[in-house]
């Protein structure tokens, strides 16, 4: 069984939706146009952006495999997320609708 991990991608402080919207759809259009394999480990994200503190969140569950890589293109892109577990593993089984939307590839 494959297994996943979840990266939780924060917005800057006080961003709006709209704002943080748009920095995230730039990100993945670039690691679709440039990183395309990498971009297909990612497998689902969470319908609604979720509050932490005095920002926003989205979501994502990867293939543990591909996180190492999503880390160093985040920061490169100026993208926070919180800490990522390598042993905190899933199955994609639990990113489930209605919650968390499948990416297709």
């Amino acid at each position: 069984m494959d297994e996943y991990l979840y990266i939780t991608v924060l917005s800057r402080p006080q961003e709006s939706e709209a704002e943080f919207k748009t920095r995230l759809s730039t990100f993945w259009t670039h690691m679709l146009r440039h990183r395309e394999s990498d971009f297909e480990k990612v497998y689902a994200e969470t319908i609604a952006f979720e509050k932490v503190q005095d920002r926003l969140s989205r979501k994502y569950l990867v293939e543990a495999e591909v996180a190492p890589v999503l880390e160093a293109e985040m920061q490169a892109a100026h993208l926070e997320y919180q800490p990522i577990d390598p042993d905190d593993l899933y199955s994609k089984y639990e990113a489930v609708p209605p919650e968390w939307m499948w990416i297709e590839h």
